[in-house]
């Protein structure tokens, strides 16, 4: 189940992931940041999944929403909106962003091994 994130646990799962190979889920939707152009909505998204990557070390910031950038060797891996978490039974690390209505905007996910 999501919780409202608390920056030290979540910040501890994602140490518990850096200098490895992790397998990333990357994804924004249409939530609280598509309503604009005269009350429309411009459709915009973004998706990756099981990227494989390792990061040298990464941080989660802010006052809420969140920010959670991961360092690669190359570049960045950045989400920006990010409110709850959920470490699961697989103890892959989830992170996503909801709108005030309780919809998905943004979603992180880190995990040992692919993704279904």
């Amino acid at each position: 189940m999501m919780k409202p994130i608390e920056l030290s646990v979540v910040q501890e799962a994602i140490d518990s992931f850096q200098s490895q190979h992790v397998y990333l889920h990357l994804e924004t939707t249409n939530g609280a940041y598509a309503s604009h152009l005269n009350g429309g909505t411009y459709s915009a998204g973004a998706y990756i999944r099981n990227a494989l990557v390792q990061y040298d070390h990464g941080k989660i910031l802010g006052e809420g929403p969140f920010r959670v950038g991961l360092k690669l060797p190359i570049g960045w891996v950045y989400a920006e909106g990010v409110t709850h978490y959920q470490i699961d039974e697989k103890s892959r690390l989830l992170l996503a962003g909801l709108d005030e209505s309780g919809k998905l905007a943004v979603s992180l996910q880190i995990s040992a091994t692919p993704f279904e």
